[in-house]
């Protein structure tokens, strides 16, 4: 397996180096908003150290993120009053991996949602309202 590239886009967001629509954090996680959502309130999930993804994440660092992953399910189905959250996660290039920094997909969904085609750009304004409806279903703002 290829090594963890430290200039990948989610590791230079982690270290402030380009922008993102943060919607919770803590000492080992960081949830921040997807721009090409395919759903309202679609977000992400990461750790804060690295790894590629799940084929050589640690059991401590898969532990750490699906708490996280589970809180802000929650959080978003609250948030949109949506009937149940699709999780997505892919491994590698073959798998449908993108950006090779471990990275949850939530997705909040009503029944009969569809999903949006990938790749296209989000409306910033929405995004950062829906990020602020996340927000206040976790209770931090």
């Amino acid at each position: 397996m290829p090594a963890y590239d430290p200039d990948n886009i989610f590791a230079k967001l982690l270290r402030g180096e380009i922008p993102s629509t943060r919607v919770y954090e803590d000492d080992d996680t960081l949830a921040f908003m997807d721009i090409m959502p395919r759903a309202d309130g679609h977000l992400l999930v990461i750790p804060k150290t690295p790894c590629r993804n799940l084929l050589d994440a640690t059991p401590a660092q898969l532990a750490v993120v699906m708490q996280t992953v589970q809180r802000l399910s929650q959080a978003a189905i609250k948030a949109f009053g949506a009937d149940g959250v699709t999780v997505q996660q892919f491994n590698e290039a073959a798998g449908g991996q993108e950006v090779f920094h471990l990275h949850f997909h939530v997705l909040p969904r009503r029944e009969g949602d569809r999903l949006r085609p990938p790749g296209q750009m989000g409306d910033q304004e929405l995004i950062q309202e829906q990020a602020a409806q996340i927000r206040a279903a976790l209770g931090d703002g």
